[in-house]
């Protein structure tokens, strides 16, 4: 798994533990993820950099470059490694299921109330 994968499995389990639990195979997924993300930041990261401008000397260089793949590897996570966004995990949970619970709370006051 490279560092994509590796960036975009931390963000899964602390952002949407639920949705993480859900993948059946973790490390597959995330090495495919982080390979996925190679490929686009492969293609972007010379785009986004352009190319060299006459007279540009080696430091303005190296900051350009850093700057560049720093932008390009904001942009491939936002797109591509951060799980997606959910407002309520609760969403994930079937109508059945949520009716279920609304009816045991239901019949726990009951019971305390006896």
């Amino acid at each position: 798994m490279n560092k994509y994968g590796r960036q975009a499995q931390e963000a899964w389990k602390e952002a949407s533990p639920t949705r993480y639990s859900e993948i059946q195979n973790p490390e597959e997924f995330f090495t495919n993820l982080g390979e996925q993300a190679q490929e686009r930041m492969d293609v972007i990261w010379p785009q986004i950099a352009g190319p060299d401008p006459k007279g540009e000397g080696y430091l303005e260089k190296v900051g350009r470059l850093n700057a560049s793949r720093n932008q390009a590897e904001e942009m491939v996570g936002e797109e591509l490694l951060s799980p997606p966004e959910i407002e309520d995990e609760d969403d994930y949970v079937s109508p059945s299921i949520k009716e279920h619970l609304r009816f045991m709370a239901e019949m726990q006051q009951l019971r305390e109330e006896m």
